[in-house]
């Protein structure tokens, strides 16, 4: 049973690029933790700290209990999963997958038992004798997998690995590192990846990162549907959140904004002070959450410059005007008449109206 935890973890280069400051993540037992945010931002390194390949500049981290900073990577009882595949050519999927227990002179029995249980769980039994240059980019990922997996580490660490997999492929792929989680309930995951569908659909908590720092931690549906910043509400979903600026114009258990982009008001049930009445603020609505409505209460009005029918739903995309400073996107079901050129009225349920006073989520504030 192994839990992780950083405390106050750093990372600065050569004394003067800071990466990461005050990483502060407690990663409990079975978890599957994932790693989100921009290019750039130090998830990647985060997840080489913890696994030993990058030295922490600062702070404390520690594996089941145990302080590992200057520990090596081989000591740390971690197995990692990079983004290439990193496979032995010359060598079978069954001798690569035994590499590690291999050098460990683990008896040869035991070897070949580890081997054929994670080819069973990862579908590779029938692979086993062959070649890495004979399988699929798929079934070569699955072998790296299932080359961590033979080792049964505390903790399984995994470097974007689906990002040199076709669509078909990540979702393939994708499905059955989750059938692997489900199979081993008590295992520790922390997974990096910029793509927010892996992120959404394998993780028990999802941490952002942004700014040198961690922008939210939460479940999916946490971060999705109570962001605490305009940063993670347009990052977490696709399309992204549509932000609309607007003013304070009644404040209490509800807020009423009227919205800058033709004078309409809309309601959120976000609750607001006093103090608060006249305030600058953007609306947040999601473009599925978007509802046509001709009245006066709107979140947005605008001429549709683009229409994108998918057959499930339809992307209304409206021309950008001086008070947006993003696109906004209507995402409507089914099939629909064609809107192109005409003038339409965004609303949406006050329960999916999100405020936002200065960047910061009133709910967070």
């Amino acid at each position: 049973m192994t839990n992780v935890k950083l405390t106050d973890v750093a990372k600065v280069y050569g004394g003067k690029v800071e990466v990461l400051r005050n990483i502060d993540l407690d990663i409990n037992t079975g978890e599957l933790v994932v790693f989100v945010g921009p290019s750039g931002c130090g998830k990647s390194t985060l997840l080489r700290m913890i696994a030993g390949l990058e030295k922490i500049s600062g702070g404390v981290l520690e594996i089941d209990g145990q302080v590992v900073n200057d520990i090596p990577p081989s000591q740390r009882g971690i197995a990692m999963v990079f983004q290439s595949y990193a496979l032995y050519p010359h060598m079978t999927v069954r001798d690569n997958m035994a590499f590690a227990l291999n050098i460990a002179k683990m008896p040869k029995t035991e070897i070949d038992k580890a081997v054929n249980a994670a080819a069973k769980k990862l579908q590779l039994t029938e692979y086993l004798d062959r070649l890495p240059k004979a399988l699929s980019g798929g079934q070569r990922q699955r072998v790296a997998i299932g080359r961590a997996v033979v080792r049964s580490p505390k903790v399984y660490l995994f470097d974007e690995p689906l990002s040199n997999l076709d669509a078909a492929l990540r979702v393939a792929t994708r499905i059955e590192i989750a059938q692997l989680k489900e199979q081993m309930p008590d295992s520790t995951m922390i997974y990096v990846t910029h793509d927010q569908v892996e992120a959404m659909t394998l993780a028990s908590r999802i941490v952002v990162l942004a700014n040198k720092g961690i922008a939210q931690v939460g479940s999916p549906l946490e971060l999705y549907e109570t962001p605490n910043s305009e940063f993670v509400a347009q990052f977490i979903g696709s399309p992204a959140m549509n932000l609309v600026a607007g003013e304070i114009v009644g404040t209490g258990e509800t807020t009423t904004v009227k919205v800058h982009a033709g004078g309409g008001t809309i309601t959120s049930n976000v609750p607001s002070q006093p103090e608060d009445m006249g305030a600058e603020v953007n609306i947040g609505f999601r473009p599925e959450d978007a509802i046509e409505t001709e009245g006066d209460s709107f979140a947005f009005e605008g001429e549709v410059e683009i229409q994108e029918s998918l057959g499930e739903v339809t992307l209304i995309y409206f021309k950008r005007s001086s008070a947006e400073k993003d696109q906004v996107i209507a995402k409507l079901p089914g099939i629909q008449p064609e809107h192109r050129g005409q003038t339409r009225r965004l609303t949406a349920d006050p329960a999916k109206v999100h405020v936002f006073l200065n960047g910061v989520s009133l709910l967070y504030r």
